[in-house]
This record gives structure tokens, C-alpha cells and sequence, in this order.
């Protein structure tokens, strides 16, 4: 499935690339940046890119893309969705999925994408069945592996590798057992020089953190769950994701400021269009409120928390 993976900054230089079937030149990076310097912004580079003899699939994540090489015609979300989980992984073993962490630990990025692709297709992508495989780098370890010659690959199976739940490791125990939610909404619009909504629409994610012993089923219930809408749950990363739909104009959230520009800046175009980033803690602009977390199967109570965002995606106001 994938042949190569590049990972290219923001500059347009290749830091790192792994071939998994065949080896493939980087010349074929150049229909990448051709679309990229078409693009807008390098949110807008278009995410598949077809070439006379290969696919190039790709995101950005950390100011870095993410480029696979496909030659046979693959559904590309799923790809996507290696790709991200690639970037997530590097961000929870190194604590930053950046350039610089990247070339810093450039020995285990390549033992990690040895285990996570085999011959081209995912095999272990979860992190805890990772960990059990190639260890986390810390300054011991890297000392311990200089002097003794070892390395970070471990000698066992991972337990959770044949499991049917592989995201999480057998015979968990904490000493405080607590779970916390994350309910952060985003609002994606686009208000016109009248004020006037072009478009509007709320999406939203409740990310999870929870530090339970055992295997626990937990049962969350909302006050007006009716507000969801397009409801989807990822069982390996813990978010549940939906699509609150389309703002009515009736209900328009309001929104006041001033746009000061720093001294010595350049006048801007006559009307320009203005990127706006906000953020607004204890506040679920669709209304949606938790009502209650219930938990199964284990006879301890933990302690729950919920926390309520809701900011910017995609804002702009043109003027």
C-alpha cells in the first residue's frame, strides 16, 4: 500500500523519508510542491495528488507534511488516518511531533515506522503496544544503551498485540482513579463587511483522560443530547466527535472588538479578510451540557471532572 513516506518542513526541505517496498526518488515531491505553491495557505494544499505513476497522500501536523507514496489506488482516508496516527505517536514518545524532536531521536522514528508498517500495510499502531515494543527514549535509558551496547526494541510479544481491546494494556491500577472530559466545541464562519453570516457551523470533540484500574465500562449521558448530530465515537483514541450542524440566523452568538495593528506594520489592503483565533473557557456554545457519568464492572468511585471550550476554527470576517 504505502511505498515511502517524506516528511518535508515548512521550507520545502526533506528531513527524513523511509521506504517500506521500493525505493522511491524524491523527484516525485516536486507535483507536491507545485500544488503547494498554488495553495492559498498550506492548510489549503490539496491532501491527494495524483501523478502519472504514483498518488501522493498527505497532511500537516507541527509545521511538517506528512507525504506517502501510494502506486495502486487505496481509499485515502484510511491513509489519512495513518498518517495522523504516525504524528501522533511521535508526539507521545518524544512530547512534540516537531522537526527538531524528529532529528533528535531520528534511530527511533525509524524503529517505530519498522513496526508500524509491515511490507507497506499498518500493523501496531497502538501507543501501549508500542511501548512494550521499541521503549520510550529517557536520559538513563540513553546512557544505559551507550555503555551496555543495547538497544530501546524489547524482547517480549506485547500483551495487548492478540487482544481484543489492543488500545489498552492488561491489569491496569492507579492509586487515584479519576476521569476527566474535555467538551470543546469549534465554530467555523464567515461573516460578511454587513455583519451578515455566510456560513456557520459548530463542530465539536470531548477528549478524554481517564486513569482507571481494571476494565471499567463507563456510561456518559447528556442534559439535551438531541444537539448532536453526525455522532462518532474512536475507540483507540478516546474522542467522541460530532457535527452540531448549521447556526440558525435566529441565534447568532455576538461577538465585539478592536483590531489594533502594531506599530510600524504596513497598511493592509483596502479590505482585507481577517483570520480570527478565540477562545472561551466553561462555555459549550450549542448548549450541550453533561448530565451524568455512570461506571460498570468495577466497585471503587472515581473522581469525574468536565470542562467546557469552545473557540475559533475557521473564523473569518471579511471587511
Amino acid at each position: 500500500m504505502i511505498h515511502s513516506l517524506f516528511l518535508i518542513n515548512c521550507s520545502g526541505d526533506i528531513f527524513l523519508e523511509k521506504h517500506w517496498k521500493s525505493v522511491v526518488s524524491q523527484s516525485v515531491c516536486d507535483y507536491f510542491f507545485e500544488a503547494q505553491e498554488k495553495a492559498i495557505d498550506v492548510e489549503n494544499v490539496p491532501p491527494v495528488i495524483s501523478t502519472p505513476h504514483h498518488y501522493l497522500i498527505s497532511i500537516y501536523r507541527d509545521k511538517i507534511f506528512f507525504v506517502s507514496v501510494i502506486q495502486t489506488e487505496v481509499p485515502p482516508l484510511f491513509v489519512i488516518e495513518f498518517l495522523h496516527r504516525v504524528a501522533d505517536t511521535f508526539q507521545d514518545y518524544f512530547g512534540e511531533c516537531s522537526e527538531t524532536a524528529i532529528k533528535d531521536n531520528v534511530v527511533i522514528v525509524y524503529e517505530l515506522l519498522e513496526e508500524m508498517l509491515d511490507n507497506g500495510f499498518p500493523l501496531a499502531t497502538e501507543s501501549n503496544i508500542l511501548k512494550e515494543l521499541i521503549k520510550p527514549p529517557t536520559i538513563l535509558r540513553s546512557v544505559v544503551n551507550s555503555i551496555t551496547g543495547s538497544s530501546n526494541v524489547g524482547d517480549t510479544l506485547p500483551t495487548g498485540q492478540l487482544s481484543n481491546i489492543p488500545w489498552r494494556r492488561a491489569g491496569v491500577k492507579y492509586t487515584n482513579n479519576e476521569a476527566y472530559f474535555d467538551v470543546i466545541e469549534e465554530i467555523d464562519a464567515i461573516i460578511d463587511k454587513s455583519g451578515s453570516t455566510v456560513f456557520a457551523e459548530i463542530q465539536g470533540v470531548i477528549d478524554s483522560c481517564i486513569k482507571l484500574s481494571g476494565m471499567p465500562d463507563l456510561s456518559l449521558s447528556f442534559m439535551n443530547p438531541r444537539l448532536l448530530d453526525d455522532v462518532s465515537f474512536h475507540p483507540f483514541t478516546k474522542v467522541l466527535t460530532w457535527d452540531v450542524g448549521k447556526i440558525t440566523p435566529q441565534k447568532l452568538p455576538n461577538l465585539k472588538g478592536i483590531v489594533n495593528l502594531q506599530s510600524g506594520a504596513p497598511k493592509p489592503e483596502e479590505n482585507p479578510s481577517l483570520n480570527i483565533q478565540f477562545k472561551i473557557q466553561q462555555l459549550a456554545i450549542s448548549g450541550l451540557k453533561v448530565n451524568r457519568l455512570d461506571m460498570y464492572g468495577e466497585k471503587y468511585k472515581p473522581f469525574k471532572g468536565v470542562k467546557y471550550i469552545t473557540k475559533a476554527g475557521k473564523f473569518q470576517v471579511r471587511t
